[in-house]
């Protein structure tokens, strides 16, 4: 009722909020994503992603303590980005490739922001900072890194059979059904994005000239929004690079929909989700505030 509320009273900043939201799907999430997505979902239903993991087996538990499954989650989460972590992990989850308390804490360490959005959009476009890309990465990185490897230590690993023979098969009804699965996913994040980017343009109406309510609200609500937000006040930058440390290691409340929209009906406890991500928005701050 409140959004519809909005778009019959503010029509025009409805409009321009979902074309916002749109435009930054249309040329930034759909082509960075959408290749990975199907070329991922082809090799975990052809079961390619099983040959591997057995020929890196020895390798693997002693990076992941005995859970060689993490690997690609991990790489997928790490490399690429939200929501690629949450989107590996619910899909190995169904394939039972992974048990419910793994796919917990998986789900939780791997779905972090790119390092081609922090460091292009976040420090560069946003901050103009060149010089703190990697200190950037550590804090960002290294807590939920640390924390789930931890915790991935105490967890029970599912044992993955050791048959010689490859089950591996590749055929076009795999080839399209990843085509249509990548489609689908990010047809939702799209829908997702839109939404949150009029709730962000709802909490600048909200708010009005009160500035740090304003941009606790945008930083909490949608990521990118948040950011810009954050960048373009007048807090001197020793302020601003703690407040978008917290709004990107939170994720928004956008991100937190769209994990849940990924793992639904497998399982995943968003609960503990939004309690490791909260610990890991603290100590990041933490981190930035006692760095920068």
């Amino acid at each position: 009722m409140l959004f519809i509320l909005f778009i019959l009273i503010y029509p025009d900043d409805c409009v321009k909020a979902a074309a916002n939201g749109l435009i930054l799907w249309y040329e930034n999430i759909l082509p960075a994503l959408l290749p990975f997505t199907i070329f991922s979902n082809i090799l975990i239903q052809s079961g390619y992603l099983d040959d591997l993991v057995r020929a890196a087996m020895p390798m693997l538990n002693r990076l992941f303590f005995h859970h060689p499954q993490a690997a690609y989650p991990m790489i997928a989460g790490f490399l690429f980005g939200f929501p690629m972590g949450s989107k590996t992990t619910a899909d190995l989850l169904r394939e039972g490739k992974l048990t419910v308390a793994e796919a917990n804490i998986l789900c939780a360490m791997c779905n972090n922001i790119s390092p081609v959005f922090i460091s292009s959009y976040l420090l560069i476009a946003s901050l103009g900072i060149y010089n703190r890309t990697w200190q950037t990465y550590a804090i960002l990185y290294l807590p939920p890194l640390v924390c789930g490897l931890f915790l991935l230590r105490r967890t029970k690993a599912l044992p993955i059979k050791k048959n010689t023979a490859s089950g591996s098969n590749l055929n076009f009804q795999i080839i399209d059904a990843g085509i249509m699965n990548g489609f689908e996913t990010l047809l939702k994040l799209g829908g997702y994005i839109m939404l949150f980017s009029l709730l962000s343009q709802m909490c600048t109406r909200l708010t009005g000239r009160h500035e740090l309510a304003y941009l606790c609200l945008a930083g909490t609500t949608e990521i990118t929004n948040g950011i810009h937000a954050i960048a373009q006040s007048a807090y001197p930058l020793a302020a601003k690079y703690p407040m978008l440390i917290a709004a990107t290691a939170f994720g928004g409340l956008s991100g937190f929909a769209q994990t849940a929209s990924m793992v639904k009906e497998t399982g995943i406890s968003m609960r503990f989700y939004l309690v490791f991500r909260l610990a890991q928005t603290l100590i990041s701050t933490l981190l930035a505030v006692c760095i920068f």
